[in-house]
């Protein structure tokens, strides 16, 4: 993080990367508008009072004047409230899903008009593609020319809020990061990255001793290139030179976590 406003939102810069997991959307014609949920992250959601897909659809449905109509399913297998943006994928699907079902032909960036009133991280999400995220996540740039590389990604099943992190985060705040256009491999990239920090990673370990458990997990893992937390925890990352390296590492971490080894999503095995 860079800064805080005057209102108390916090000023973001974050390299932006959707990895290969993913929950599942779907939009039908409905005479209502309805939410059906499974998947085997689907649990965490039925305390829930209003999902914020359904939060998407009726932002979706006021700013396009159309009536909130239709049948939405969500297949959960991202764990929730971990910080990878699982929600706030999920919330710009159901965008994406409703404008085609609804017949908008909205482009992006109109989308992301609507996406920025449901959370910092939508608006990322509606083009799916790795960006580099700043302002309270509505200025998005192009991301560096990024190698083919692997990913694990590892939740130890601790809930963590995010408000509370941002609440305990102290210190002083980080100067914009310089990146290079590009990296020509994972190492390259990792060794770069490794000279930056995520402001909130020590507020996390002291509300949630679990996430250093995780991170040193992540380090103690062969290949592993760079270990880090994403968001506001408590999910933590690690780079590995190649996506099938992270798929097998994936499987040393302990089982009762939520865990997950692989590429990019639209990148080749």
């Amino acid at each position: 993080m860079t800064g805080r406003r005057a209102d108390g939102y916090h000023l973001l810069d974050s390299l932006v990367v959707f990895a290969d997991a993913a929950d599942g959307i779907e939009a039908l014609p409905g005479a209502q508008l309805s939410l059906a949920v499974d998947g085997p992250e689907a649990g965490a959601l039925e305390a829930e009072p209003d999902n914020l897909v359904l939060r998407a659809a009726r932002a979706l449905s006021a700013a396009a004047g159309v009536p909130p109509s239709a049948a939405l399913a969500l297949h959960k297998v991202l764990p929730v409230a971990s910080g990878i943006g699982g929600g706030s994928a999920d919330a710009a699907a159901a965008l994406r899903a409703l404008d085609a079902l609804w017949g908008l032909g909205w482009p992006d960036a109109r989308l992301a008009e609507v996406a920025l009133s449901l959370g910092a991280d939508v608006p990322v999400c509606v083009a799916s593609r790795p960006a580099r995220m700043s302002g309270v996540g509505e200025m998005l740039a192009p991301a560096p020319s990024l190698p083919r590389f692997g990913m694990v990604l590892v939740n130890p099943r601790v809930a963590l809020p995010t408000p509370a992190v941002f609440r305990a985060r102290d210190g002083a705040f980080s100067q914009p990061a310089v990146l290079p256009d590009g990296w020509e491999d994972a190492a390259a990239m990792a060794s770069d990255l490794a000279a930056l920090r995520n402001d909130l990673e020590p507020a996390a370990m002291v509300l949630c001793p679990a996430v250093a458990a995780a991170l040193a997990a992540l380090r103690d893992l062969p290949g592993c290139l760079l270990a880090r937390m994403s968001g506001s925890g408590a999910t933590c990352f690690a780079i590995f030179d190649q996506p099938g390296d992270a798929r097998r590492a994936a499987t040393a971490l302990p089982a009762v976590w939520w865990r997950w080894g692989g590429g990019l999503h639209g990148t080749p095995g």
